[in-house]
């Protein structure tokens, strides 16, 4: 997974990553009190490349995390919402 981009954005930004083999696949958006704020992706992804845009748009101004999660694969990231 790569660094969102551009990152700090307001309000959009992508998110882009690559999937080597089909898995159940979760793109999650968090808070930095760790509560979750908005689900992407949850659902089973086929082998490739993805490209996804998340719009910021009705929520505050801060840092927010993005984890994705598929098959035994986790990471987590930082991203730096401006308005």
């Amino acid at each position: 997974m790569t660094q969102n981009y551009p990152n700090p954005f307001n309000p959009t930004t992508r998110i882009e990553f690559a999937l080597p083999k089909s898995e159940l696949t979760k793109l999650t958006i968090y808070d930095l009190l760790g509560r979750e704020v908005q689900t992407l992706i949850d659902r089973e992804l086929q082998a490739g490349y993805y490209d996804v845009n998340f719009d910021a748009s009705r929520f505050t101004s801060g840092v927010y995390l993005y984890r994705i999660q598929s098959g035994n694969f986790t990471e987590t990231k930082k991203l730096l919402l401006l308005k």
